[in-house]
């Protein structure tokens, strides 16, 4: 058997911040995640209900010769303001969304992770990595694993460093000693619930359909009218739970270049007038492309109406007449926004 220690010292030699390990098996709360699909928690995410939900009971499922599941954290939190210093001229971009594509970075630090690991044992074991796109369930290893608990915001937070962590695993047949879960640490505080704008959090449980992230990043079609005002100037993904969270008042920044701030709050003026063509060259490599051109403006719409800015009119007024007409009908939604400003005053 391996000892954790040294695979915590290799995975920190491979830049990843967090490491543990719990034995590859059925995963305890996988009667907790159907639940919370049957609910309809999940919304229009097909990938989390369809016939993939089943493999998350049990990594082996993806391995079946696995014995042991690394989880590693990497550490995306950078010394930037967080979206509270910005003024609603500017759209606001999830923190994880402001560097890199992390998918390739994450997976790279995996595969050397991997890699030192057969010259470490001296054998060519079994192995697959997986980076937010395979069906496990990512945080409940992360908490078995010694990683963190998952928190009220659903979030795993770790004790001394916080939540501003990338997630991802390493399958493997070798028998490694396993971490031991950590015990919540919430208490009774419930600044992450009363912090969010759609109320789209119970303690410990998220419902996607009014997450701004959700609505932002995964949802297709138009946004609920009801929700709009909620979201504020968010583009793409929210922070708004992680921020007000005490365990990440002390939270460290991380200097890896890739995760440096290049796009944390781009004015709306100059996304809304992006072709396609410029929006594909500057965000083709980048998280944002998962919003898609639509959706991107569409949400800048949303963000514009919020506002509140009577600069905003001529733009709006640009979009209303969008060929898409989700992108057409928020836009229309925005500018009544702005009218009813002017009659308020």
């Amino acid at each position: 058997m391996i000892q954790l220690s040294r695979v915590r010292e290799l995975a920190a030699q491979c830049g990843l911040e967090l490491a543990g390990a719990v034995p590859a098996g059925p995963v305890r709360d996988f009667t907790r995640y159907q639940s919370w699909v049957a609910a309809g928690f999940a919304g229009r995410m097909g990938y989390l209900t369809d016939h993939r939900g089943a493999l998350r009971q049990d990594p082996r499922n993806l391995l079946p010769s696995a014995r042991s599941v690394i989880v590693a954290g990497k550490l995306y939190q950078t010394d930037f303001p967080d979206s509270k210093a910005f003024t609603a001229e500017y759209g606001w971009i999830s923190r994880y969304a402001w560097g890199e594509d992390y998918h390739d970075l994450l997976r790279h630090d995996l595969e050397r992770l991997r890699d030192r690991l057969r010259e470490e044992t001296g054998e060519q074991f079994d192995a697959r990595i997986a980076v937010d796109t395979a069906p496990l369930l990512e945080r409940s290893l992360a908490h078995l694993a010694g990683l963190g608990w998952i928190g009220k915001n659903t979030c795993l937070i770790n004790e001394q460093t916080g939540s501003w962590y990338f997630l991802g695993e390493l399958l493997t047949s070798l028998e490694i000693e396993p971490g031991s879960a950590p015990p919540d640490r919430c208490g009774t505080c419930t600044r992450c619930i009363d912090a969010c704008p759609t109320s789209a959090l119970v303690p410990y449980e998220l419902d996607a359909r009014r997450c701004i992230s959700y609505l932002t990043i995964e949802l297709r079609g138009p946004i609920d009218e009801q929700l709009r005002h909620g979201v504020g100037s968010h583009v793409f993904g929210c922070d708004i739970c992680q921020q007000v969270c005490p365990w990440n008042r002390r939270a460290p920044s991380t200097d890896e270049a890739a995760f440096q701030p290049e796009i944390a709050a781009p004015p709306l003026e100059e996304l809304a007038a992006l072709s396609e063509d410029e929006f594909r060259a500057k965000f083709r490599h980048t998280a944002l492309w998962r919003a898609r051109y639509r959706g991107m403006l569409r949400n800048v719409a949303v963000a514009m109406g919020n506002s509140r800015l009577e600069r905003f009119r001529e733009p709006l007024t640009r979009l209303a007449a969008h060929s898409d007409p989700d992108v057409a009908g928020h836009a229309k939604w925005a500018l009544a926004r702005l009218n009813d400003r002017y009659h308020e005053c």
